[in-house]
């Protein structure tokens, strides 16, 4: 069945991939496409084995890639969430671990911008945008906890200036010695929350890499361990969090949809490569490349649509908005499974080869739809809005989903 199109398609060079088709190509992202040509690609597999590709992520910084949605006054552009998310897909459509780290850095800017924290934004947004500080987001356990799947890991004890915490955060991507990352805990002395900024920086807060994964080996993941470490109020994003979770959340989720967009256009190539060859056999499977391209060009134009939406400065945060960004979040991981699947069956046993890109390509189509929040909890977040309950909703994303 044919999908009428929101968009036309509109060819641009051949020497940009897929993901670019159907937009506009922003001098940004002309020139990040170069340095992903000639920096990234040939390094992709020793980071799908774990290289941490930090010269690669300074380079993003430095040309503005990170500070999308970062105000000009803190070190950014002001550009929006749209022009945020083109910066993750077009690195996703190289190598999806990458993009994840690109998407937590700019996550730990959405962050700080949109706290009342005058410190973070002056001292440390400014550094974190320009990817001088490379940074990540710890907060895969407390929207589990918020959405009721696990129990929260981090307490907070108020002291003299600010907060002693303690506990265990088991998976945080992007991070290293000197890596800031946004945290969450419970405080022992009410009901409510607090979100930080922390560091290894910080005395008693060391990071043990003791994990391997099928996929994103080279993201620079690691377990924080928190042991009687004080944050000063300096470094507190929000306490109580409440309003502040309901202002970064929809944001966060759907620059996550960046990651698959990519991914999926990629996969389309791939499918476009084998035509000439395998085209008289491949076209008795059911997802083929047209039918693919249709419907990424369908989800890019929604994903757009709502990024255009969250970046005025006015937008209300209401239900059926959530519900919206809820909704592209699963498309997008749903049609990353079918591409990366499309594509595996496409190239057929050269596919199955170790090292080969659709192999790559599967296995970083499950993390897109395993990263917090899944698929499952996706669902579960619709499900509460639909009764009214939007405290249920999730305001993070990390490798872990149990």
């Amino acid at each position: 069945m044919q999908t009428t199109l929101p968009l036309a398609f509109e060819k641009i060079s051949s020497k940009l991939p897929s993901f670019a088709e159907g937009i506009t190509v922003s001098p940004l992202i002309a020139e990040l496409q170069a340095i992903i040509t000639q920096e990234l690609a040939p390094k992709v597999q020793s980071i799908d084995e774990g290289m941490y590709p930090r010269e690669f992520m300074q380079r993003v910084g430095a040309l503005q890639g990170f500070g999308q949605t970062v105000s000009p006054e803190f070190g950014g552009t002001g550009n929006g969430l749209k022009a945020a998310i083109q910066v993750i897909e077009a690195i996703s459509a190289e190598c999806l671990c990458t993009g994840f780290m690109a998407w937590c850095q700019i996550a730990c800017t959405w962050y700080m911008q949109n706290s009342d924290n005058a410190y973070l934004k002056t001292h440390i947004l400014p550094q974190v945008a320009k990817g001088t500080l490379l940074g990540g987001t710890g907060l895969s356990n407390p929207m589990k906890h918020f959405a009721d799947i696990e129990k929260i890991a981090l307490t907070a004890k108020r002291k003299s200036g600010g907060y002693v915490l303690n506990g265990l955060l088991p998976w945080v991507s992007n991070i290293g010695a000197g890596h800031p990352f946004g945290i969450a805990a419970k405080l022992t002395d009410s009901d409510g929350y607090l979100m930080a900024i922390a560091s290894d920086q910080f005395a008693g807060l060391t990071l043990r890499q003791n994990a391997h994964f099928i996929a994103l080996e080279g993201s620079g993941t690691f377990s924080c361990c928190f042991k009687d470490v004080f944050i000063p109020d300096e470094w507190i994003l929000a306490v109580p969090c409440e309003d502040y979770v309901q202002r970064i959340r929809p944001g966060f989720i759907l620059t996550q949809v960046g990651m698959g967009l990519g991914l999926i256009a990629d996969c389309i190539n791939t499918i476009e490569r084998y035509q000439s060859r395998l085209g008289h056999v491949n076209a008795f499977l059911d997802d083929r490349a047209q039918d693919l391209a249709e419907e990424l060009a369908i989800a890019r134009h929604q994903t757009y649509t709502l990024a255009d939406r969250l970046s005025q400065p006015d937008v209300q945060i209401t239900s059926d908005l959530l519900r919206e960004v809820l909704e592209i979040r699963i498309a997008g991981s749903e049609l990353s499974l079918r591409a990366a699947n499309a594509a595996m069956l496409h190239a057929g046993a050269r596919a199955y080869l170790h090292g080969s890109r659709p192999a790559r390509r599967l296995r970083e189509a499950y993390f897109v739809a395993i990263v917090t929040p899944a698929i499952k909890q996706l669902k579960k977040m619709l499900y509460h809005l639909e009764q009214g309950d939007l405290q249920d909703s999730s305001i993070s994303g990390e490798k872990d989903d149990e």
